[in-house]
């Protein structure tokens, strides 16, 4: 025997709820410290050498000696230490040294007297503490007064310290079993009233010398006898006979540690004396009346515990037993109940022993045992296996996921243990379903992503991959069509435990659950139970609808527009018929959280679609609300057209098609844009203002047609070896073309610069000396100014979908709409100069027919491949030697880069 297994302790300090705390388990020694300034109680950690306590030995402490190896004393108010030494030789050796300090006998097994009263209560005890306690002799016919005797000691802790020294050291309590036997076997009942009053006083004393006297194996029965005989109760208690006869060790693996034998029958047994026997604490004065023997227990657990864990050959065979499939039920129902008696004195350790506990289980294999017993038909078996696995899942979940996420090696026709529990969470047959519930809390904390770490993706993955079939399986089979198939309580009770796990996962996960409802369309089959006669199954779809509204996720919102899913809603609302219930209160609430979010998707399609049905209501404001809101949104589209008509912009607008999930930005963000037009507007005005300047204010016809000729020709401007130098000065020399007319292409909007439509239309309506066909041809110039401007328009736009991708042809197709924009107002300029020199309109008209149909058989060409050379169409044999204007050549610019449809609307 070493002086360091002698010295090993466990150091336990007793919280606020009267519960003793593991503080470590180290060495102790008793040394001088300069610091305390004397002989002071040392524990040092044997894992790091770190110092667990230091205690100075004070003179005046009470010191407690229990059960030969514990220490026990108080520090201050309501602080209790507690050391737990391995060996009685290390006990008995610092239970000296603390003697010595304070003066005292080795063999005494309380050092100090307990002195807890008023100053006028110490006075009294003072003059009761000079003659010892004189216990009348353990005879038949003195029961009585011995039995006041301890009742009158039980006033001051002084008396009952003195007389527990008395009762232990007379070796009474023995003699008073004795007696006891003498009255059983005279049957008689006035001594054994006696009896009962002086052992249940007796416990009152919360001695734990006096426990291990009481519990020993030769006397627990006969204590257990005395308490039978209550002389409230007519007859007398069978205890003995339930402990000896009904209460069956049943030694599921052979034990052979005698020690842990005895100790486990103790401890069941002194837990049924607490438990039955003795009066509930609430009769009690204080609170800690009988917290020695809760203490007594809670040790006994502990080392219970220990011992077990001690012996490896008894843990294996244990599992080796419960995995055999040869090994008979009725075994393996021992075994299972045994684990689970196991797992509950494991809840008195502390977190640092529990997780070497547990984790000492999952090494042997303990979820591979449960995923036999989950599965076996005898209910005590199964309801055993839950408590083991609500155990494990509620300490440490952990250790369950990533034995979960291992068994992906295994092979298609192994089940899984996540699997096991949600299966026998919907197979529960119990009225009440206990079992069903309990597995429901063991799925939750799993599905926990707060308790997760690096294993949150993966065991979610896992879940959704591989076991949320399964959970919503009866949900799927239960709504096949538009009223639940099955509806007697037992379905509905399982389907409701089934959307309460739904509900958390909504709640909980994030896009692991919303794209599993929306591919699966899980909503509507989940709407279907609306229509169920179980008003709490109603309410737990709605709860599960609810939860995702919270949320206010778009991609939610849409999915319940695009299926209607308000329309089981409204219609269990109208079925309910205005009876003021849980049911109309959790509808117009869902409705109200619609109209304070303002969640304008669902604002919009509950308007629409059911808005009538609610015009009625007076009772709530919620769907009047939501009705002014939608016209306050329909009024603010209204007015945004009205004005965006008003300058031109429609046509952007209805030129191409929208993404609905893209209409409210638009819409918000519409007016934003018009200060950056302004902006843009302006900046090209300055640019044409000195484009003008420099090549003159007005040109002939003959001097538009020289500069046409020194313009690069088109190939230059579209091919791909075109450089940014020639871009430009392919733009500038198009907007020469006409000094009056200008096209803005930058930034998204496009617009007329220099002389504007209305100017135009003005200019043509003012104008009395012009002639019938004066007007006709500022008719035709406002004419072709507006298709110029639709094209380019809408030529720009379709620009703005290839942004991102294709910038340097954007840049190209800018150009070339403002070569075009120009050759068309030049032509249009033309035209006016013609009509005002007294040209025909209607020859003039029958020429630019001519012309439009010299370019659509131009542009047909090129889609069939005659431009795709060289870009230079004109030396090609196979195109008509075709000599263009600058309106022609605008044109041709403006197909090469413009599909069929725009140069019909240009036309």
């Amino acid at each position: 025997m070493t002086t360091d297994t002698r010295r090993r302790v466990k150091l336990y300090a007793l919280n606020a709820e009267r519960q003793w705390d593991d503080r470590g388990t180290g060495h102790v020694s008793s040394n001088y410290v300069d610091r305390l300034k004397g002989i002071s109680l040392l524990v040092r950690a044997e894992s790091d050498g770190s110092l667990l306590l230091e205690s100075k030995i004070q003179p005046d402490t009470a010191y407690q000696k229990q059960q030969d190896t514990l220490i026990v004393w108080s520090e201050g108010d309501n602080f209790d230490l507690a050391l737990s030494f391995q060996e009685k030789a290390g006990c008995d050796e610092i239970w000296e040294k603390i003697c010595q300090v304070q003066g005292k006998d080795p063999s005494v097994e309380i050092t100090q007297d307990i002195v807890e009263e008023s100053e006028d209560e110490r006075f009294e005890d003072m003059s009761d503490t000079a003659p010892p306690i004189e216990l009348p002799p353990c005879e038949l016919a003195r029961l009585e007064e011995i039995s006041e005797t301890i009742q009158n000691c039980l006033t001051t802790p002084l008396r009952k310290e003195k007389l527990s020294m008395a009762l232990e050291s007379e070796n009474y309590i023995k003699k008073l079993l004795n007696l006891f036997h003498v009255c059983e076997d005279l049957d008689n009942t006035e001594g054994l009233h006696h009896l009962f009053e002086i052992f249940k006083n007796i416990f009152l004393l919360n001695k734990n010398a006096l426990f291990e006297i009481m519990f020993a194996e030769d006397t627990i029965f006969d204590v257990v006898g005395c308490l039978e005989y209550d002389p409230s109760s007519t007859q007398p208690k069978k205890h003995r006979q339930y402990l000896k006869q009904w209460a069956k060790f049943r030694e599921a693996v052979p034990i052979k540690n005698q020690d842990l034998l005895a100790k486990i029958h103790q401890t069941f047994r002194v837990q049924y004396i607490q438990d039955i026997i003795l009066p509930t604490p609430s009769v009690f004065v204080e609170d800690n009346m009988l917290n020695t023997l809760s203490s007594f227990i809670f040790f006994n657990k502990v080392e219970i515990v220990t011992l077990i864990q001690e012996d490896e050959r008894f843990l294996v065979d244990m599992f080796t037993i419960l995995t055999d499939p040869s090994t008979s039920d009725a075994k393996r129902r021992d075994i299972v109940l045994f684990l689970k008696e196991f797992c509950n004195y494991a809840q008195n350790l502390q977190p640092q022993g529990k997780d070497s506990f547990y984790k000492t289980l999952t090494c042997l294999g303990i979820l591979q045992a449960l995923e036999i017993t989950l599965v076996m038909n005898d209910q005590k078996t199964k309801s055993a296996s839950i408590d083991i696995l609500t155990a494990i899942v509620e300490f440490s979940p952990l250790v369950v996921r990533n034995y979960t996420l291992q068994q992906l090696n295994r092979t298609e026709g192994d089940r899984m243990l996540l699997n096991i529990a949600i299966e026998q969470m919907l197979s529960d047959s119990e009225p009440e379903l206990g079992v069903a519930v309990q597995l429901m809390g063991i799925i939750k904390i799993l599905l926990e992503p707060e308790s997760m770490l690096t294993e949150k993706a993966d065991f979610l993955n896992f879940f959704y991959k591989h076991s949320i079939q399964t959970l919503i399986a009866p949900l799927l089979i239960n709504t096949i069509g538009d009223r639940p198939d099955s509806e007697d309580y037992q379905t509905a009770q399982l389907l409701g435990i089934v959307l309460d796990i739904l509900s958390f996962c909504v709640e909980h996960h994030t896009y692991h659950i919303k794209n599993f409802i929306i591919q699966k369309d899980l909503l509507k089959r989940i709407l279907v139970l609306m229509k169920s006669t179980h008003t709490f199954l109603v309410l737990g779809a709605l709860r599960l609808l609810r939860k995702i509204i919270a949320l206010k996720d778009e991609f939610y919102n849409r999915h319940i527009v695009k299926g209607n899913l308000f329309a089981p809603v409204v219609d269990a609302f109208i079925r309910n018929n205005g009876r003021y219930n849980l049911l109309e209160s959790a509808i117009l609430e869902l409705f109200e959280f619609v109209k304070l979010e303002d969640i304008k998707t669902l604002c919009v399609y509950f308007v629409e679609n059911f808005s009538k049905i609610f015009d009625e209501i007076e009772y709530v404001q919620t769907f009047k609300y939501l009705k002014n809101r939608y016209d306050q949104y329909q009024d603010r589209i209204k007015d945004r057209d009205k004005m965006s008509l008003d300058t031109s912009l429609p046509i952007i607008r209805s030129r191409f098609r929208r993404d609905p999930r893209q209409m409210d930005d638009e819409e918000e963000m519409w007016f934003n844009e018009e200060e950056d037009f302004a902006d843009e507007y302006d900046t090209y005005n300055s640019v044409m203002k000195s484009v003008t300047e420099k090549n003159g204010p007005s040109q002939s016809p003959s001097q538009q047609s020289s500069i046409q000729q020194k313009s690069p020709p088109q190939g230059a401007l579209l091919g791909s070896s075109s450089s940014v130098n020639s871009l430009s000065s392919t733009t500038t020399t198009a907007t020469t073309l006409t000094p009056a007319v200008g096209v803005s292409g930058v930034g998204g909007v496009s617009s007329i610069s220099g002389v504007s439509l209305s100017d135009v239309v003005s200019n043509a309506s003012n104008s009395s000396s012009l002639d019938h066909s004066q007007s006709a041809a500022a008719a035709t110039q406002a004419h072709l100014g507006a298709a110029a401007v639709a094209a380019n328009i809408a030529l720009h736009h379709q620009q703005q979908t290839a942004l991102h991708n294709f910038q340097q042809q954007q840049q190209l197709n800018l150009n070339s709409t403002l070569v075009a924009a120009a050759a068309a107002a030049a032509a249009a300029q033309q035209q006016q100069q013609h009509a005002q020199n007294g040209y025909n309109f209607a020859a003039l008209q029958q020429h630019q027919q001519q012309q439009q149909q010299e370019l659509l058989q131009h542009h047909q060409r090129l889609v069939n491949g005659g431009a795709g050379s060289g870009g230079d169409s004109a030396g090609s044999g196979n195109t008509p030697n075709h000599s263009h204007s600058p309106n022609e050549e605008g044109e041709d610019l403006v197909m090469r880069q413009t599909p069929q449809h725009l140069l019909q609307q240009q036309q």
